[in-house]
């Protein structure tokens, strides 16, 4: 049976509604809210659980709203609840991820900007082609799918206007969407757009640069990758350097370095950390061009694996007393010292085990610790708990309408 009619129990990390089956199997369910009664479709089928989509509300939530877009369930699934309830779930959900670690929080507050669209500096839009030509368009949540879109809602106008043109561009040229990966499109809060677009061959026509684009990366992407994977650079069109401001510091970027996508809410955080961080050598482990380092420190050491990341970090630190080393983290285990402050904002697998294992040797007397996924980052708290006491914590909504959820953990070494 893949239809069946249940109540969802709660949200979970990740999204999706909770609920069981008549079977007693786990379903995770997309498009839902807690305590609504609905037909649900399963689309996926492995052994422990399911995932499904919801065919029919037969009881809504009185925190249901009608979503802003159409295909709401690609970009933004939590289109569909009020945005009081959104940030109330995100907090729940935090202190449910930390209570199964068994990690007292202190009291926290959830931290959120007004703006729930128009927020995000960068995107990522694949094609569609039919009769009528090139299309932007988007994944389908759930499926191998795409959906045609318009751009989106959660974008800055100058990201959705910059992608358009690209598009407008390749329809003129007659290109193909057999031909396209992705285009990444990415603008400063000034309104200049930097772009980048993956290609499947290498023989690529060379495009003009579209009205309203800085600069525009063509890159050869292996065909054999899903993933939007700069193989090879096939040409560049005008400059793809863009600049912002944080914290009153300048910061410059290119569309395939990375940046945080909501600067509004990122203020906020480097505020936070600036009033909390103790004097002494900053040591900023997965530094990418600088941006948190730079903004809450003199004189930090940045450590930054991506080669471009670094050319932007070094830019970034001109005429400071900052350091700026090309390597991986986990190779530069020498700089985490007791006397040093350790700042890490991880990918979502969060610390590698190297590192957690040099900081329980080597404790530094604080670890300020931004997360895009705080089960990993939970784990990795509980890790270090008999080195840390966590003496600062906070939730962030970063990203409006979605479920990402951003944590950010100030921990201080504790005294023998």
């Amino acid at each position: 049976m893949n239809s069946e009619r249940v109540r969802i129990q709660k949200l979970v990390f990740g999204g999706q509604g909770l609920t069981e089956l008549s079977s007693g199997k786990k379903a995770f369910v997309w498009g839902v809210l807690p305590g609504e009664l609905v037909d649900i479709r399963i689309i996926k089928k492995r052994k422990d659980y399911v995932e499904a989509v919801a065919e029919n509300i037969v009881e809504p939530s009185p925190e249901r709203i009608m979503p802003s877009e159409e295909n709401y369930l690609s970009t933004s699934p939590w289109q569909i609840m009020q945005y009081d309830a959104e940030n109330k779930h995100k907090k729940e959900i935090i202190s449910e991820i930390f209570g199964r670690e068994h990690i007292n929080l202190p009291d926290f507050k959830f931290i959120f900007i007004e703006h729930m669209f128009e927020y995000r500096n960068k995107m990522e839009f694949s094609f569609w082609g039919d009769d009528a030509g090139l299309h932007l368009a988007l994944h389908r949540r759930g499926s191998h799918g795409k959906e045609i879109v318009n751009g989106s809602k959660l974008a800055l106008p100058a990201v959705n206007n910059g992608a358009k043109a690209i598009l407008s561009e390749l329809n003129g040229c007659d290109i193909r969407a057999g031909s396209l990966k992705t285009v990444i499109v990415r603008s400063s809060q000034s309104g200049k757009v930097a772009s980048s677009l993956f290609v499947k061959t290498e023989d690529f026509p060379t495009l003009n640069l579209p009205d309203g684009i800085g600069g525009l990366n063509v890159w050869y992407s292996n065909p054999k990758s899903p993933a939007s994977v700069m193989t090879k650079l096939l040409y560049s069109l005008g400059d793809d350097m863009v600049s912002d401001t944080l914290l009153g510091k300048d910061f410059v970027y290119n569309c395939d370095s990375f940046f945080q996508v909501n600067l509004p809410i990122f203020n906020e955080v480097l505020s936070t950390i600036k009033e909390y961080i103790i004097d002494g050598q900053v040591i900023d482990m997965y530094g990418g061009v600088g941006s948190i380092g730079v903004s809450v420190a003199n004189a930090p050491t940045i450590i930054e694996i991506n080669e471009t990341a670094t050319s932007m970090a070094k830019l970034n630190t001109k005429n400071t007393n900052a350091r700026v080393i090309n390597t991986s983290s986990e190779r530069a285990l020498e700089y985490i010292e007791p006397e040093n402050i350790l700042i890490v904002d991880p990918p979502r697998a969060g610390l590698h085990g190297l590192i957690a294992k040099r900081i329980l040797e080597n404790p530094p007397k604080q670890i300020v610790y931004l997360s895009c996924n705080p089960s990993t980052q939970a784990r990795d708290i509980t890790l270090l708990k008999e080195k840390y006491d966590i003496s600062f914590f906070e939730g962030y909504n970063f990203f409006p309408r979605t479920p990402h959820i951003e944590t950010l953990a100030i921990l201080q070494r504790k005294t023998i």
